[in-house]
């Protein structure tokens, strides 16, 4: 079965509306069939999952997709088994794979993306679907019980990556918290996403979407691009060697 996976840097691109610029990108993954999609909202932080999926719904109602979210089910695990389509919002990583974890959903929605069911995520929703979440950007502001994600990709994804750093700014700029993740988990490398990039996947091989390319940082730290519209297989890109070392939940 062939996989249908649309993993998106950000939900807004320069000056642009929520989601406005992945218009073609949506319609990349679901070839404009008429699926409802089951928005999972659990990254959301500092606003309700109503709040939420107001602001989602809309995007994907516009495009010709009916979306409903599952925080609206009494059983989430039976709302993912039912799913036609699979939307995983930005927010705080975290939060999103905690709250995965407590729903008992992270292997559901790992098999029915892997049986087909197509799955589009965002920020979050992409770092959610990488084999964990180490690369992610955000503050551990909760503790998942494990930091083992979905795997739907075997490589680990940056999302929102911006070179350099402001004038005046001391921290570290992204590239040298590549560096740092790379130097302690090589040979593993790194897949960067810029805003407005996205990676559509079929299990096998990916294409980068959008207008910014991405990037595919080796273990010594270099960074090769990787152009808008190229295919590659995903295997060039190597992800964790030793994941049967990480704790699984089972749920």
């Amino acid at each position: 079965m062939t996989q249908r996976i649309l993993l998106m840097s950000s939900s807004r691109k320069d000056n642009l509306g929520y989601l406005e610029h992945a218009s073609q990108q949506i319609h990349a993954l679901m070839e404009r069939q008429p699926k409802k999609v089951l928005f999972v909202p659990y990254a959301g932080v500092t606003f309700s999952f109503e709040h939420y999926e107001s602001m989602v719904k809309p995007v994907f109602e516009k495009l010709g997709y009916a979306l409903e979210s599952i925080h609206h089910s009494q059983d989430p695990r039976a709302a993912i088994e039912r799913a036609e389509v699979i939307a995983v919002g930005g927010g705080n990583t975290f939060a999103l794979l905690k709250r995965m974890y407590d729903a008992g959903i992270v292997d559901a929605i790992r098999a029915k993306v892997k049986a087909g069911t197509p799955y589009v995520g965002w920020s979050a929703g992409s770092n959610v679907a990488c084999p964990t979440i180490r690369t992610t950007n955000d503050m551990p502001i909760v503790q998942p019980p494990s930091l083992r994600a979905l795997g739907l990709v075997p490589f680990q994804i940056n999302p929102h990556f911006i070179s350099g750093k402001p004038a005046g700014h001391n921290g570290e700029s992204r590239e040298e918290r590549l560096a740092e993740f790379l130097q302690i988990n090589a040979p593993e490398q790194v897949f960067a996403l810029p805003e407005g990039s996205a990676l559509l996947a079929d299990g096998v091989n990916g294409t980068v979407l959008g207008e910014r390319g991405a990037l595919h940082f080796d273990s010594d730290g270099s960074a090769t691009t990787i152009s808008e519209g190229e295919t590659f297989a995903l295997s060039r890109i190597t992800g964790p060697t030793d994941m049967a070392n990480w704790p699984a939940m089972r749920t």
